[in-house]
């Protein structure tokens, strides 16, 4: 196995066939973790031993306040290593399956496994770190002040050098808190997430502030440290953050998990392909064309934005057979389906909120 999920998405109301197994773990483990006396199997794996073998598992974790069902029974589990990110709209149940994660709100039920052990006792060792929205910085501080006043609170930190190196901070070592930009700051808090060179780090919306410059060697220095073992789970609005860098996608939707897979496979959910083409003749001539597609493929819709018909359809070949046919329409192409696609098929009933830290505006 190569340490990601399955090439197959789990998907709302299914359940992977009886001869289908998750593995987040190299081949190596497997014969290791399969010498176990308890036949309870999760995905395939015995549960006795499965600890062992995951940065982080969670099975049947719910969350509730008062009537309200922030997470709702969801089971998932992240290899060491790994690169994932967690999506969903406001009110999915993102913000409190973090903040159990981190120690933050316990469980109103299942189980939950960091390291092998409680969240408190990963956070106590060290052992996981967060880059959050919310959590100020002392505005007269320099950088360095900042990040050697944290570093002393740690039993045996990363040199600090070598964290301002990791993090891009060393040209600003000297400047004060105060006036750095929006992304600075947030590589700031970057570093000293890292100051425990921690096992999993669990970022949200860590990329906020920055330019595409900055977001892009951000990501270049997490793949780096998930290389090295560290495993990252991250949570973000921006799509394309998360299908250009993540290994791995967990997508919420109202306290559930509608679909957990590799990028490929969750876009694929979607079940739709794009068709673009060009032609001559003006919105008179595209509409007559659209028209043309949509009657013969059912569930296609179409858009014209001046020169170019943009056809969404089920079935591409198709399409493309009818567009290619007009003696006046040139340059066509056909793409898959992107996480947008899957993020809006899955999501769009979401309505309202359910996740009570959404509500209080902590995080989302």
């Amino acid at each position: 196995m190569d340490g990601r999920a399955s090439a197959t998405p789990r998907v709302q109301g299914t359940t992977p066939p009886k001869a289908h197994v998750r593995l987040d773990t190299p081949s190596p483990m497997t014969s290791v973790m399969l010498k176990c006396d308890d036949p309870t199997l999760l995905h395939g794996v015995p549960t006795c031993q499965t600890f062992n073998m995951f940065a982080i598992e969670a099975r049947g974790l719910t969350k509730t306040f008062g009537k309200v069902t922030a997470v709702d029974g969801i089971d998932f589990h992240v290899a060491r290593g790994a690169v994932v990110a967690l999506l969903g709209p406001n009110g999915a149940g993102k913000t409190t399956t973090l903040d159990m994660l981190l120690g933050l709100t316990k469980p109103s039920s299942g189980e939950l496994h960091v390291l092998g052990g409680s969240p408190g006792e990963a956070i106590r060792a060290g052992r996981i770190s967060a880059l959050l929205q919310t959590g100020g910085l002392l505005a007269d501080m320099t950088v360095l002040e900042t990040v050697s006043y944290v570093a002393a609170a740690y039993k045996d930190p990363a040199p600090i050098e070598e964290i301002l190196e990791r993090t891009g901070l060393r040209t600003l070592a000297g400047r004060r808190v105060s006036k750095c930009s929006g992304g600075e700051q947030q590589r700031l808090k970057f570093a000293l997430a890292l100051l425990a060179e921690p096992d999993i780090l669990i970022l949200d919306e860590p990329t906020t502030g920055m330019d595409v410059g900055a977001r892009r060697s951000f990501w270049a220095t997490m793949h780096a440290e998930a290389t090295e073992g560290r495993t990252v789970i991250f949570a973000t609005h921006y799509l394309q953050e998360a299908e250009e860098f993540a290994d791995r996608i967990i997508l919420m939707s109202e306290g559930k998990i509608v679909a957990d897979g590799e990028m490929e496979d969750v876009r694929a959910i979607a079940g739709m392909r794009h068709v673009r083409a060009k032609l001559e003749g003006g919105p008179a001539r595209a509409d007559e064309l659209a028209s043309a597609v949509l009657a013969a493929i059912p569930g296609t819709t179409a858009a014209f934005d001046g020169d170019t018909l943009h056809i969404t359809t089920p079935n591409s070949d198709d399409a493309a057979r009818l567009v290619l046919a007009e003696p006046d329409v040139f340059d066509v192409t056909i793409t898959d389906s992107s996480l947008e696609d899957a993020f809006l098929s899955l999501t769009v009933d979401t309505h309202h909120t359910t996740d009570p830290a959404d509500v209080n505006g902590d995080r989302s």
